[in-house]
């Protein structure tokens, strides 16, 4: 028997209804306050940071968007639609905290700092991709920004975070992790693996799960009958919340108290941010054929970035001309990082083998000998990279 259960002489199931968890919304769609809200305490400069990068994210998925229908690139993800779930969470944290993300979280990279050159090295798998062109586009990673590298696999990155999250507990370190996934990860059994590991080894790690609707084609109707997710972390006795993930002030205030409460008392917290994916999963992806244009119409009158927008002016820190002239600015800079990184060369072949082990052992020298035979042997089904020459050379394959 669980110790904390009550008796009872009432032979009474316990229905789904019985637990609704509410939202927390602190601004309505027009960017007003609502009645009896409380504004979480935000500077100035903190609100501005927040908005800059919702707004250049949302520029930058609108021009790889772009570039990947022109061929320049081969895949993409956009964040459009959810940019305040994800940097209104990652500003709630400290740089040292580690972020561990799915694949849509391009914002919180962003928002530690990270260039628009190197999104662009790790988007065209250039010689200064950090992953050295062997990951798929947006697979972005950062030791410097504490940002695990992106990995394909469906919520591997949750049990990760818990058993990293508990060597930094062990460490004596004030530090926390946060990992991003969406609705879809948490029907995968890591999901559960993991939440349950964070709760019984008590270890600081946040879980943002952004519930966007869908999981790619399947909508959240057909992967689960409870009400959302954010009850289940209830389930394995994790602190749980969920917020209006299109609601900037209402996510900040969740990470931040998210955050404390997982150093406070070296446990695991759950947030579930509610909000719609307004693009395609992917660039492979037609939402089309799966979903109305009715329903996109509703979420678009309810963009976070507008409505951040709209506080922002409000509150007199913000300026049409302003907002007018950081877009026109974000738009040549990532066109011209764009240009400028797509010239670089390949990484060199060699990489292909190396980093796994301190030395490549001999079967990957020989793997990699018999590569380099077979390009020299069929020379016309590869295309040298113009940048580079001999055995080094990066080689794309064209057939």
């Amino acid at each position: 028997m669980t110790a904390k259960s009550k008796q009872t002489d009432v032979l009474r199931f316990t229905e789904t209804t019985d637990l609704t968890i509410p939202t927390l919304r602190i601004l309505d769609a027009d960017g007003k306050l609502r009645k009896n809200a409380h504004e979480p305490v935000i500077d100035k400069a903190t609100a501005l940071k927040i908005y800059e990068n919702m707004a250049y994210i949302r520029v930058l998925d609108e021009r790889m968007l772009a570039a990947q229908r022109q061929g320049r690139l081969s895949f993409y993800l956009t964040c459009t639609g959810e940019e305040a779930s994800v940097v209104g969470s990652i500003a709630g944290f400290k740089s040292h905290d580690m972020v561990m993300s799915q694949y849509r979280e391009q914002a919180a990279l962003r928002y530690r700092g990270f260039s628009s050159e190197q999104f662009m090295n790790q988007l065209l798998s250039n010689d200064l991709d950090f992953g050295k062109g062997r990951q798929m586009p947006i697979h972005y990673g950062s030791h410097e920004l504490n940002y695990m590298t992106i990995s394909s696999p469906l919520a591997t990155q949750i049990p990760q975070a818990a058993g990293y999250a508990y060597g930094q507990k062990l460490a004596g370190k004030d530090a926390c992790t946060i990992c991003y996934f969406g609705d879809g990860a948490a029907s995968e059994g890591d999901f559960h693996a993991g939440l349950n590991m964070a709760a019984v080894s008590n270890c600081p790690v946040v879980f943002v799960v952004r519930n966007n609707g869908y999981a790619i084609s399947t909508p959240t109707s057909e992967q689960f009958a409870g009400d959302g997710i954010a009850p289940r972390g209830i389930g394995y006795g994790i602190s749980s919340i969920r917020v209006d993930g299109n609601d900037i002030l209402a996510v900040y205030a969740a990470s931040v108290e998210a955050r404390r409460l997982a150093l406070q008392t070296n446990a695991p917290v759950i947030i579930e941010t509610m909000s719609y994916r307004l693009g395609a999963h992917s660039t492979s992806d037609d939402p089309s054929s799966y979903r109305n244009a009715d329903e996109e119409e509703i979420w678009r009158q309810k963009d976070p970035i507008l409505r951040m927008k709209k506080w922002l002016l409000d509150k007199g820190w913000w300026s049409d001309q302003q907002d007018h002239q950081l877009k026109t600015q974000y738009k040549k800079e990532i066109l011209d990082a764009l240009k400028s990184q797509e010239k670089r060369p390949s990484p060199p072949l060699s990489d292909l083998i190396t980093d796994v082990y301190k030395t490549p052992p001999l079967h990957l020298r020989q793997q990699y000998t018999e590569l380099l035979n077979h390009i020299a042997k069929y020379p016309d089904h590869y295309l040298p990279n113009p940048n580079n020459s001999g055995h080094q050379s990066a080689l794309t394959q064209v057939n």
